[in-house]
């Protein structure tokens, strides 16, 4: 349990709750297409505000031990993860070869950033 509350770990947890979040806020709302686009906006707006309440403390407690570059290449990382799942989970879409190179290609760029 200390290992997950570690100032390496627990900011990188949290962006992953907070792109869960997110990612229903900006992706959710395409299983509702009947709903008039004002509600799924509200709604969005209402979901991206608890992704806040994760991303903006994850980002201030990881600055303690990571750059701000290092920062938001973990959360792109993150980013691609989560909606990876989700638009095969959720959505039904298939995740296809094309996709997986160019998150492959991201990542690539991911390790640059974080090389000592």
């Amino acid at each position: 349990m200390a290992a997950l509350l570690s100032p390496k770990v627990l900011p990188i947890l949290m962006l992953v709750a907070s792109n869960v979040f997110m990612t229903f806020a900006w992706y959710g709302h395409l299983k509702f297409k009947a709903a008039p686009l004002y509600v799924v906006v509200v709604a969005s707006w209402g979901i991206a505000f608890f992704e806040y309440w994760l991303a903006v403390p994850a980002n201030r407690y990881g600055h303690e031990v990571y750059s701000a570059a290092e920062l938001k290449t973990i959360q792109e990382v993150v980013t691609l993860s989560v909606f990876a799942v989700f638009s095969v989970l959720y959505l039904r879409e298939a995740f296809t070869v094309n996709h997986l190179i160019g998150f492959a290609l991201i990542a690539a760029g991911a390790a640059v950033i974080f090389r000592a």
